[in-house]
């Protein structure tokens, strides 16, 4: 499943200057790739784009080369904000979407099982405000998850936690990675948190400016030692954010 954009645009008015400019890259099947860059430079924008939130852009989305418009199916999104909703168990948070569609009886047993791959065995019958943030941000990915998409796009999912829940969550995401078999496109700032997860980063200047350059992070096996060790790759990436700024 190759994700494709093309020559992408896109302002927030008529007489506005362009927050994304140009913007072109491509996406193989399985791999993980993190948008970085500074405040305001686009990212969330363009997950927006994709997921189908925002369609007054300029620009073509392509999957396997044919053309997408609008919310597709292809895609999952998750928001930085949980969003779930108080009034209602993890369980039946998790299984919102498949009960909007009403396919809540087919996913039921799907959800259970996978509850326990996501760390969430026993909170099944708990409600959102009895768990910690780093376990509702776990609820919210299954519940993405259950979309059963093929791309998975994550706006900043663990920004609001605090440092040692995050450094958790990220250790979390690597391994669950593995067994997914998925397609994620992350945005991030932490620039540590894109080298520690990604194939590939894309790197984001300024508004309006645009992807600088992409980065490759060629090791597999890594681990926060390795991390630690990366600084010349932090470097690089820092350079790039701020160049011609």
């Amino acid at each position: 499943m190759k994700l494709q954009v093309e020559h992408v645009n896109y302002a927030y008015g008529p007489d506005l200057p362009c927050v994304l400019k140009d913007i072109s890259f491509s996406v193989r099947e399985g791999e993980f790739i993190s948008l970085l860059g500074p405040s305001g430079c686009g990212k969330s924008t363009l997950l927006n784009i994709l997921a189908g939130i925002r369609d007054d852009y300029e620009g073509t989305i392509r999957i396997d080369g044919n053309r997408v418009t609008g919310i597709s199916s292809h895609f999952a999104y998750m928001p930085q904000n949980d969003l779930l909703l108080s009034w209602r168990t993890i369980l039946d948070n998790i299984c919102l979407y498949s009960e909007i569609h009403h396919k809540k009886k087919e996913t039921l047993p799907r959800a259970r099982q996978l509850m326990e791959q996501f760390g969430l065995q026993g909170c099944e019958g708990k409600y959102p405000n009895e768990l910690s943030g780093g376990m509702r941000q776990r609820a919210a990915f299954l519940r993405t998850a259950l979309c059963e998409a093929d791309i998975y796009l994550l706006d900043e999912p663990f920004g609001a936690l605090d440092v040692i829940t995050r450094g958790e969550m990220q250790d979390w995401l690597k391994d669950l990675c593995r067994s997914l078999h998925k397609t994620i496109l992350l945005v991030t700032h932490d620039t540590d948190e894109a080298i520690y997860l990604s194939d590939r980063i894309l790197v984001f200047g300024r508004t309006g400016e645009g992807i600088r350059d992409e980065v490759a992070v060629m090791e597999t096996s890594r681990d926060r030692e390795w991390l630690f060790r990366q600084s010349s790759l932090r470097s690089q990436i820092h350079g790039l954010i701020s160049a011609g700024g």
